[in-house]
């Protein structure tokens, strides 16, 4: 019996579309199955060349692999690209093979791709990719893998339509992103992960448009850091920052912000305190926030009062009187319905002899605290009972142990419900 192929009646471009999804060598597969799937591999929308497709590449059938690839984003009457890539985990730099990455560049922004990803490693000191890279109007993505090769962006810069840039593993020049920033007039989210911040005396970003913001630098000791940080970005809505404390900090018109996520490490700067002050300052709209910080790194005498703040996330690595700073920090967040600690508390720490005046989000606003890596001391047990002595309205207290047997989580489990609460609808759960 017969079955009939309902797939092969489908228009071409829905076929397309589905091939999109498969692999190349998956795709180019399809080619066999009947005189209509011979040549649709060439017109799919994505390509990607990654660890699987070079599989076998040998030095006999380099060359027809080469040709293959030219062929194919070369081939006659194709569709415009949304998407090429080149995975990682490959040497495109393999001089060996002198894979012509650039001309595949090329041939794709001849072709109006709309997204280019890159993962680009062996490179040497400095990246140079084609100049059209950077002056192409159908681009709407940019990711960038460097793996620690310097980034030169050409003084004529402009991609006036690209809204997502993301740089990885690469040494960034103060000028060259600074010059490629400002030329990217609708972006919309702008991320550095694990990046070298190089010869910059400021990182200046000021965008419109802005609604993600992503800057993890690498903290090194050979690095300097005496660079000042500028956004301007009324739209933003998201923004993390890793790094030591830079020498200044200039954040305005952050209005829209929902979510912050700081980690600022001491390094090496003459006043820390008033930078890091500053970097804290300029986000006071946020409504949830997420802070690590390696030391008391600002001064909440000089904070204002965050009174959208709704969530808080403190990672505290390593400091004393830490809970006098916890609580000074508390009385400028009056609206916080959310805690989460994180940290290990040491052995001066003095919560029982704490005598400051309750912060007023504890009487009246706070409803979960969120307690990780608890480990059972009496330190931690003092801290849980000064909150659960003050939270007025607190429903739920969460305690993580998750280095603590189950025979020592029935016991902590135990005396944490012997402790005195001030409110009467708080459940203890552990996790």
């Amino acid at each position: 019996m017969c079955s009939e192929d309902r797939i092969s009646i489908l228009p071409d471009h829905i076929l397309c579309h589905i091939l999109s999804f498969l692999p190349i060598k998956e795709a180019v597969r399809t080619s066999i199955i009947s005189t209509k799937w011979r040549y649709l591999f060439a017109s799919i929308s994505t390509i990607e060349f990654d660890r699987c497709l070079l599989s076998g590449l040998t030095d006999s059938n380099v060359d027809s692999f080469k040709n293959f690839v030219d062929r194919l984003l070369k081939f006659p009457d194709q569709v415009s690209l949304d998407c090429f890539r080149l995975s990682d985990g490959i040497s495109w730099n393999d001089e060996d093979h002198d894979f012509d990455v650039s001309g595949w560049i090329c041939a794709a922004l001849c072709r109006g791709v709309r997204e280019i990803d890159l993962h680009l490693d062996n490179l040497g000191d400095v990246l140079t990719l084609p100049a059209v890279l950077f002056t192409c109007h159908s681009l709407v993505t940019l990711k960038l893998n460097a793996e620690g090769s310097k980034i030169e962006v050409p003084s004529d810069v402009c991609l006036g339509n690209l809204k997502t840039l993301q740089l990885r593993n690469s040494v960034v020049d103060g000028d060259s992103i600074n010059r490629l920033i400002s030329n990217c007039h609708v972006l919309e989210d702008l991320a550095f992960f694990e990046c070298f911040l190089a010869y910059a005396r400021e990182l200046n970003i000021q965008t419109p448009s802005l609604k993600i913001l992503v800057l993890e630098f690498d903290v090194v000791e050979y690095r300097g850091f005496n660079y000042v940080l500028v956004i301007n970005a009324p739209n933003l809505v998201y923004f993390q920052y890793t790094d030591a404390v830079a020498e200044g900090y200039a954040l305005s018109n952050m209005k829209s912000l929902e979510k912050a996520d700081i980690s600022i490490y001491r390094f090496d700067s003459s006043d820390c305190e008033t930078s890091a002050t500053h970097l804290i300052q300029g986000i006071c709209t946020v409504r949830s926030l997420s802070l690590t910080i390696d030391e008391v790194l600002f001064r909440t005498c000089r904070l204002p009062i965050f009174h959208n703040l709704i969530e808080f996330e403190y990672h505290g690595l390593g400091f004393n009187g830490r809970e006098t700073w916890l609580v000074e920090f508390l009385h400028c967040v009056p609206n916080l319905k959310t805690l989460t600690l994180n940290f290990l508390v040491v052995a001066e720490t003095q919560w029982k002899v704490l005598h400051m005046e309750v912060p007023s989000c504890l009487s009246f606003h706070l409803k979960e605290i969120k307690i990780l890596n608890f480990k059972g001391d009496t330190r931690m047990f003092e801290m849980i009972s000064y909150f659960l002595d003050n939270a007025m309205v607190l429903e739920k207290l969460m305690i993580g142990m998750k280095t603590l047997s189950e025979t020592q989580q029935s016991t902590v489990f135990y005396q944490l419900l012997q402790l005195p609460k001030s409110s009467k609808k708080c459940q203890v759960v552990i996790f």
